[in-house]
């Protein structure tokens, strides 16, 4: 198995054992139940499915119900699929964090990053804006200046970097250090910061 779905729950720190202290996220990672295992032979390629989270059955499509209950377990509100994995698992099974990570691992994060909403260039892309209130400027010292050309090309390029809705996009976050492992309590300790909310579903993977 190469990854877990988990629940950020939030940021703390810790000391290291050279008393520096170290930012890290807690991510909840209660077992994950195997949904479905698929091979080469019924879908191609070698897989195992996961479910992370409860709902509610009446908030689940028949199909989902169904598909969950072939799995002898109650409706997931998360499913991912991790490939090529080496752990042997059948339906329902629960995978626990101590099987998949250990203390000093090297993960990846993937979230969905905090929305921005409709934000400028200056926040959005990095723009220093004029930076100079003399010499005739008013007003302009987050403006994003001129977007092209008159004549020629007489149009906008695809692709200009101008404001916009910013954040709520899938984000990865590579080589993150696992800190601790808390069998008992269901959480990794995982250096720096990963995308999301308190509460969002993240994937750490190695």
């Amino acid at each position: 198995m190469n990854g877990l779905i988990g629940k950020k729950i939030g940021m703390t720190s810790i000391f290291d054992d050279k008393g520096r202290n170290i930012a890290c996220t807690v991510v909840e990672t209660l077992p994950n139940i195997v949904t479905q295992v698929k091979t080469v032979d019924t879908d191609g390629y070698n897989a195992i499915q996961v479910g992370y989270g409860e709902t509610k059955v009446k908030n689940t499509s028949k199909q989902m119900v169904g598909h969950f209950k072939n799995a002898s377990t109650t409706p997931k509100k998360k499913l991912v699929e991790f490939r090529d994995c080496d752990l042997e698992k059948s339906l329902g099974d629960e995978i626990s964090a101590t099987e998949v990570f250990q203390e000093g691992d090297y993960v990846n994060a993937v979230g969905t990053s905090k929305g921005k909403g409709f934000q400028g260039v200056v926040k959005r892309h990095g723009f220093r804006g004029v930076g100079d209130a003399t010499h005739g400027q008013h007003n302009r010292l987050r403006a994003p200046g001129s977007i092209g050309a008159g004549s020629t090309p007489s149009r906008v390029y695809k692709g200009m970097r101008m404001a916009g809705q910013t954040g709520n996009k899938r984000a990865k976050i590579k080589n993150l250090e696992v800190l601790k492992v808390i069998p008992e309590k269901n959480v990794l300790l995982i250096k720096g910061a990963i995308p999301g909310s308190k509460g969002s579903f993240v994937i750490i993977e190695k």
